[in-house]
């Protein structure tokens, strides 16, 4: 009998936050969802202290780590749920946190993907930089969020909890129909780690299905915990998957303007880095430029499957612009502030 929801966590030699998050979460979820543990071939003692703390909770161990995209697509596979939820391992979540992102799927059938309102473990009171109160993308490509504009991060005092169509789910805590993840092909295993929700969630508008942010649910994210910040791999797969994203999601008529606007502000973006003392930063940017056009071919043919229907659902601004030039530090999902 098919499972109504699947938690699904992907564990990376993260053993710390299993002990100090799964408790909580199972106590937190509905009898309806599983939760499973999928191993990316850790090799701290992640599995033998699931087994000899959790018996009784299903673990997928995968072969070897082939990143975030290929270990849930692996893991999912073998798991045969209505709803998938793929929850970070440094994720604490709350009371409630499940029932109205489920209610909310139920009754709209054109819903194939939900977050929940993302805090900061560490300053509960403010959202958490990876995915705040809903994700957006500006026409250059550049993600942002309600709460959370480049370096400025909100304290949440409601200001942003209605419930309203986004551009891109948050892949800390991502809600999605297993159908609808099936049919996309799952997470673009090329992108390895970082983006490839982004990338998801437009293939998804492609389609003409929704995302949605549903603040009802709140979970609160450490951030940072495979691949912490200023990580000179985590700035390379960030610039490099960006303009992956771009090439396989723009419509035509928006690839020529939108990679010569973006070649440059990525060189600027370098020479910010090596003036800020930041020299592996700096060579990242270049080497995640190479790999980009290394592969444009390869990320140019996926576009052939992928209806690029969604470019007017992106921000039509430039948020470079608008946050360096006119000073704008807040976005309420219309118009920024």
């Amino acid at each position: 009998m098919k499972t109504r929801l699947a938690v699904v966590i992907l564990n990376w030699n993260g053993k710390k936050y299993l002990e100090k998050f799964l408790p909580v979460l199972l106590q937190h979820c509905p009898e309806y969802a599983e939760v499973v543990v999928a191993d990316n071939a850790s090799f701290d003692d992640s599995v033998s202290f699931l087994k000899e703390c959790f018996p009784s909770l299903r673990i997928i161990q995968n072969g070897f780590n082939g990143g975030f995209s290929k270990g849930y697509n692996d893991a999912l596979k073998q798991v045969d749920a209505e709803y998938y939820c793929l929850l970070n391992s440094d994720i604490e979540v709350t009371a409630n946190w499940i029932e109205p992102i489920i209610e909310q799927m139920d009754a709209d059938p054109m819903i194939a993907a939900v977050q929940p309102k993302l805090r900061s473990f560490s300053n509960r009171d403010f959202f958490e930089y990876a995915g705040a109160s809903g994700g957006f993308i500006d026409k250059y490509g550049y993600p942002f969020c309600r709460g959370r504009l480049f370096e400025t991060v909100e304290k949440d005092t409601g200001q942003y909890d209605d419930s309203i169509e986004v551009f891109w789910a948050t892949g800390a805590a991502l809600f999605v129909r297993s159908n609808i993840y099936h049919l996309l092909g799952g997470l673009d295993e090329d992108f390895f780690a970082h983006m490839e929700e982004i990338d998801f969630c437009w293939r998804i508008k492609n389609q003409g299905y929704k995302v949605m942010i549903n603040p009802e649910s709140v979970v609160y994210h450490i951030g940072g915990g495979t691949l912490p910040k200023n990580n000179e791999l985590k700035t390379y797969l960030n610039f490099r998957n960006n303009l992956f994203v771009l090439l396989k999601n723009l419509p035509k008529n928006r690839l020529f303007v939108t990679f010569f606007v973006r070649f440059f502000l990525d060189n600027l973006a370098a020479m910010l880095f090596l003036a800020q003392g930041h020299g592996k930063d700096f060579l990242a940017v270049y080497k995640a430029l190479f790999a980009f056009l290394r592969n444009f071919k390869r990320m140019k043919n996926k576009r052939r499957d992928n209806p690029q229907n969604a470019f007017s659902d992106t921000c039509q601004n430039s948020i470079v612009f608008v946050h360096y030039i006119l000073r704008k530090r807040f976005f309420n999902g219309n118009k920024f502030i």
